[in-house]
């Protein structure tokens, strides 16, 4: 059992993104030393774990783990909690008091939305982290401290530098080593595995039937852009499984309990907005150029054939276009597209239709195909079309195809 396998089992990490285990990965590789980390990534995407995780696997882990939300405490009394007062520093002082920093001697502390500290706060933080010293509120003797800190935040401190609300030297000793928590969007891979966990956790607690999704909610939930992260997945899941009294659940409800799209999100590659259909047509773009380029490796093929087969270096090359016509007729050949690599989503493809044709009728060609090899079965011609069946439904109503031609 490898290490991460091993933190997502003892703190209760689901997904099996690549992005997430380089997070787990570099978590499990600081943690033995006293560096200091900086976690960063959107609210929601839980960022408090990996504090946690550095903490237990180091040599601290036997002393103290304090976690400090540093927007939850106000600007007047955020000194006094973090490095203590003495008796009458301030009006209510009543007696000295210790700060989280003398506390947490020895062991780790973690400040939550470190970007919300005053600039006057960030001045003492920065002394602490340089030379272990402080002052606590009201006193002029040093204090000494052994902490190990680990800081998080959602905003992004490089900007927050520019515009003077945050101190770039600061920044610099917070970040010896960065930790990027990924959005939930960048790991759609894990939001089926995320969703069941949560559905399932809310009918074991109120004892009730776990609901289920159907291929078209499987995918409307991969694909929503979830601004609120896990989080909001976890709300969706709880309300759906609490209010719902069917326990398959479809598109349409789901749709019921999901906010509007935020305005350009999300977005593939080529800047286009991703909803059901577009990501449908898309697709199918996709495909009709990954079978030209077959054809053109097949004419690629066919040429070297005839060269072995006798040709003399004086007789002309064979016409490209009257070997393959129906290839010179659907694009203009290009001799370097036969060694272009395969599309992928991420790259930026064109959507025009081919010379001839309109994009309806590559649409209508594709579906046709596909259930033609899959002999009318919706359900396989939808999974290689890289579609819901009602998608493919959907389709082939609006352009009129005939499933049994």
């Amino acid at each position: 059992m490898t290490e991460i396998t091993t933190v997502k089992q003892r703190f209760g990490i689901i997904g099996t993104s690549p992005l997430l285990d380089r997070a787990l990965d570099v978590a499990i590789r600081v943690a033995p030393t006293d560096l200091t980390v900086l976690v960063t990534g959107e609210s929601g995407v839980g960022k408090e774990f990996f504090p946690q995780i550095i903490h237990a696997f180091s040599a601290r882990k036997h002393n103290k783990y304090i976690a400090v939300n540093c927007a939850a405490i106000p600007e007047g009394t955020i000194d006094s909690e973090l490095f203590g007062h003495e008796k009458g520093a301030f009006t209510g002082a009543f007696e000295a008091r210790k700060g989280y920093f003398e506390e947490a001697d020895g062991g780790t502390i973690f400040l939550d939305e470190v970007a919300e500290l005053p600039l006057s706060t960030q001045a003492r933080l920065l002394r602490v982290l340089q030379t272990g010293e402080y002052l606590r509120v009201g006193s002029s003797k040093v204090q000494k401290t052994n902490v190990r800190v680990v800081a998080a935040t959602n905003v992004d401190l490089r900007q927050a530098i520019g515009a003077g609300r945050f101190r770039e030297d600061l920044y610099y000793r917070l970040g010896t080593v960065p930790i990027a928590v990924p959005a939930l969007r960048e790991r759609p891979e894990d939001i089926p595995l995320l969703f069941r966990k949560f559905a399932s956790d809310v009918a074991l607690q109120y004892r009730m039937p776990a609901v289920t999704l159907d291929d078209g909610a499987r995918q409307l939930l991969t694909t929503y852009y979830w601004r609120g992260n896990i989080r909001q997945l976890k709300n969706v899941a709880e309300q759906i499984s609490a209010i719902e009294q069917t326990r398959v659940i479809s598109a349409a409800t789901l749709s019921a309990y999901l906010p509007e799209q935020p305005a350009g999100a999300p977005m593939t590659a080529g800047g286009v907005r991703m909803d059901d259909t577009m990501s449908a047509e898309r697709e199918l773009l996709y495909k009709v150029l990954f079978d030209m380029r077959a054809d053109i490796n097949d004419l690629k093929r066919m040429m070297g054939e005839l060269l072995q087969g006798g040709m003399h270096r004086s007789e002309p090359a064979p016409d490209i276009k009257a070997l393959l016509p129906s290839v010179a007729q659907s694009a203009a050949y290009d001799p370097a597209a036969a060694e272009a690599p395969v599309y992928a989503e991420s790259e930026d493809v064109t959507d025009e239709a081919p010379r001839g044709m309109t994009k309806a009728d590559m649409q209508r060609e594709q579906i046709a195909r596909a259930l033609r090899r899959n002999n009318g079965r919706r359900r396989d011609a939808a999974r290689e079309l890289f579609m819901s069946e009602r998608t493919l439904y959907r389709k082939i109503k609006e352009l009129g195809i005939e499933e049994n031609p």
